[in-house]
């Protein structure tokens, strides 16, 4: 079945870079995906003219297969008690950085996958479409398959699984507890119903008719064969990646990540009203890591982005997402088609290509 996945995604081999928004866009996903892996594309937060210019990017680049990757959360409405308790959380950080804790805040910069969105993408017919937080409603899916695009989502959960199965997804991304960036859990918010690759792949791959993406703690080839191991038919791979020159990773996140702070990570929904992993920070040991009373997804960025900004330009990230998975060890500042190359040697017995 892995080398069915490859065929299935139109590619070499079944190894995907995992989206990462804010940290990279078409230049990592092209590096990959000229090695032969399935680079992807973070969508969520691009503007309509931005994800074209994106698109019109890869669709230039004769040969190009990337994954274009979205969020399908249902936006929330404003809760005036939760943003209330919010600023007053926010009220002593704002007020150490100079900044008035009444403050107007920006919108919310993360949108759901909607018909505008999938108009757009119609274009470009892209080969492979995944989604994060579920699926978007199904008639957006028919508009996918009409163009013969592939799609997957990721789960957290075995029942997550079976019913991203039971929409008809091509194949299923197990997101194991170790990974970075946010959980895609959506049938729960539950986080003692999370569980970690070793544990949540084995029992997709038996239970589940669709090929089994293992994400979560990958990070070398030696990480890639042990899931393979375990009846994967496929890996996702986003920290390692980080530190390529293809990745617009940060200054701030890049020296986070190689330094002895990097190794400790915490799922925290103190950045966006969502749980995801990073690099524990001030912002996370103050406010969290969780706050049942943080503003929904993705409000709760909105009331961080001031200080964010403020922080940031004086050289400190305090206040900053450093999204990273739990094993950052396969960080190298080396070309991504490089570590794609080295990421598919796990792979080579189990597809024998």
């Amino acid at each position: 079945m892995s080398s069915a996945l490859a065929d299935l995604l139109g590619v070499r081999w079944p190894l995907i870079q995992a989206p990462m928004a804010g940290v990279q866009g078409s230049a990592l996903a092209l590096a990959v995906s000229g090695a032969g892996g399935l680079g992807s594309l973070p969508c969520a937060m691009l503007s309509p003219d931005a994800l074209r210019a994106e698109l019109q990017r890869i669709q230039a680049v004769e040969g190009a297969v990337v994954n274009v990757n979205f969020f399908c959360h249902t936006p929330p409405q404003p809760d005036p008690a939760r943003e209330q308790h919010w600023r007053e959380r926010l009220a002593p950080g704002y007020r150490s950085w100079g900044l008035d804790p009444a403050m107007a805040w920006p919108a919310a910069s993360r949108a759901p996958f909607d018909a505008a969105t999938a108009e757009l993408l119609e274009a470009f017919r892209p080969r492979v479409v995944s989604f994060h937080f579920g699926l978007p409603a199904p008639a957006l899916l028919a508009r996918v398959r009409a163009w013969g695009g592939r799609i997957l989502s990721s789960a957290t959960t075995v029942a997550e699984g079976l019913w991203l199965q039971a929409q008809g997804v091509d194949a299923v991304i197990a997101q194991g507890l170790e990974a970075g960036g946010h959980r895609g859990m959506f049938l729960s918010e539950d986080l003692s119903t999370q569980l970690g690759t070793l544990a949540l792949v084995p029992q997709l791959a038996r239970q589940l008719r669709v090929p089994v993406i293992a994400a979560g703690g990958i990070a070398d080839a030696r990480g890639v064969a042990a899931a393979m191991a375990l009846g994967a038919s496929g890996v996702q791979v986003g920290t390692a990646y980080l530190l390529c020159p293809e990745a617009q990773t940060s200054a701030l996140h890049r020296a986070a990540l190689q330094s002895d702070a990097g190794a400790v990570t915490a799922l925290t929904n103190v950045f966006t009203g969502r749980p995801a992993r990073g690099i524990v920070n001030r912002a996370v040991r103050e406010l969290g890591p969780i706050d049942p009373m943080a503003p929904a997804f993705p409000l709760a960025s909105a009331g961080m982005a001031a200080l964010r900004n403020r922080a940031e330009a004086a050289g400190s990230a305090d206040f900053t997402p450093l999204w990273s998975g739990q094993n950052a060890s396969g960080c190298r500042a080396v070309p991504a088609a490089e570590l794609t190359r080295a990421l598919a040697e796990g792979l080579g017995a189990a597809t024998g290509r």
